[in-house]
């Protein structure tokens, strides 16, 4: 063999230890099959459902031309999400998880079958699409914790922050691709088109879960009521580091989601069209997907409070400047920075919960954990629709990525020991 040619199998073999260990980790998709076909559902799913979320804001913003409008679907949706996330974490914890998430499923199905009717209808009722977000928001709730509640069931906890990146990834897949593609499928075929999508895509998931064996919680099985809801709680209050996990994504969500903005933003500050909000929908989604694809390092890291709380610093700092031009370009690229870290911050935050929880409250917590990771973007939704009705969109972002900043910081100083949470030695 010549020197140069020796000399690139030794660089090649050298640079692959480094290459594996950055990109993304898919052992879990090797390790279980149940765990690989949940995941390959979701995933087709989310193009469909990510497809419904921006045809409702477009909706909302063609029939009101107002983001305090657009808001309002957040906050419909967040009375029920509250409601059956605490309850249906209850009940997950009480019966079979796959049971559940498949009747829970066929609800949300259902639901988009409405949402076609409606536009396929004409009906310009901006009432009936606030209650069937609600009525969404309530199978979502019960739907998500039976189905987080499944994995660690699947999959050995030192393949978890892999999977929970992958779920990640899951999510954030449909998030760039559905509103891009939606918003296009509405300029072409009006509403109909984006909510049909949805109802075919579903379809995917409700098989997942069918294939699914039973998955009945193990130990000690508390029947579903209040009083297993009061429990979950108590848990909780003893569970400083969960608790903080929790108060850190609020302060992103609740704080600096922009989200709800991005109909104004597109049609007036980037003075764009229907595709101008596609692509600022899945600005963060792709930031997230790249983030993913350099997810490789993300088992190895052992202190995930650290990395939580610089992870929501970063997200708070990009949404920020956002605010500070009428740029497009500048835009999405502090969305997608947002995404990256977001997606960073959730897989440590859904790791920490799996891992520090035991599978009798694991139903419970996720509960918890639903209404606090659906339900902190749909207040934000509200809150900074509000403060854009006052201020403008441009100064919101800025005002909410200092208060996510701040509120993120202080919360860290009052709970130190976070900071030291320890991944080999999980405690809530």
């Amino acid at each position: 063999m010549p020197p140069w040619q020796a000399d690139a199998v030794t660089v090649r073999a050298r640079l692959r230890p480094a290459v594996s260990a950055l990109v993304t980790d898919v052992r879990p998709l090797q390790a279980s099959r149940d765990y690989r076909r949940l995941w390959m559902g979701t995933t087709a799913s989310q193009l469909g459902q990510q497809m419904t979320t921006i045809a409702i804001a477009i909706q909302v913003y063609d029939i009101t031309r107002s983001s305090f409008s657009v808001g309002l679907v957040g906050l419909f949706s967040l009375v029920p999400l509250v409601t059956f996330g605490l309850y249906g974490g209850a009940v997950a914890d009480a019966t079979d998880r796959r049971r559940l998430a498949l009747v829970a499923s066929v609800g949300l199905w259902l639901l988009s079958l409405v949402l076609l009717a409606q536009a396929l209808l004409g009906l310009e009722s901006v009432g009936l699409l606030y209650v069937v977000v609600a009525l969404q928001s309530g199978c979502f709730a019960v739907n998500n914790p039976a189905r987080a509640a499944i994995i660690p069931r699947l999959l050995h906890r030192d393949l978890l922050p892999a999977a929970n990146a992958l779920s990640m990834a899951s999510f954030n897949l449909g998030l760039t691709v559905g509103p891009l593609v939606g918003a296009y499928l509405i300029h072409l075929g009006g509403y109909g088109a984006a909510y049909g999508v949805d109802a075919v895509t579903f379809t995917a998931a409700l098989y997942a879960l069918f294939r699914l064996p039973p998955v009945p919680p193990e130990g000690e099985v508390r029947r579903a009521g209040i009083a297993s809801v009061l429990e979950g709680l108590r848990f909780l209050r003893g569970a400083p580091n969960l608790r903080m996990s929790f108060v850190a994504d609020l302060c992103a969500m609740v704080l600096a989601q922009p989200r709800a903005l991005f109909p104004a933003l597109a049609l007036t500050v980037y003075a764009g069209t229907e595709s101008t909000v596609g692509l600022l929908q899945s600005a963060p989604a792709a930031g997230a997907v790249v983030a993913f694809l350099l997810s490789g390092w993300v088992g190895r890291v052992r202190f995930h409070g650290r990395a939580i709380v610089v992870a929501v610093v970063v997200y708070g700092l990009a949404v920020g400047a956002v605010g500070l031009t009428d740029a497009l370009w500048f835009g999405v690229f502090f969305l997608a920075v947002s995404g990256a870290a977001d997606m960073v911050s959730a897989a440590y935050r859904s790791t920490m919960l799996q891992a520090a929880v035991p599978d009798a409250m694991r139903g419970r917590l996720q509960g918890v954990f639903t209404v606090v990771v659906a339900g902190g973007p749909r207040a934000g939704d509200f809150v900074i629709g509000s403060v854009a009705e006052l201020t403008g969109e441009q100064t919101a972002l800025l005002l909410g990525g200092a208060a996510c900043v701040a509120g993120v910081l202080v919360a860290a100083l009052r709970q130190r020991g976070f900071w030291r949470y320890d991944a080999r030695r999980p405690t809530a």
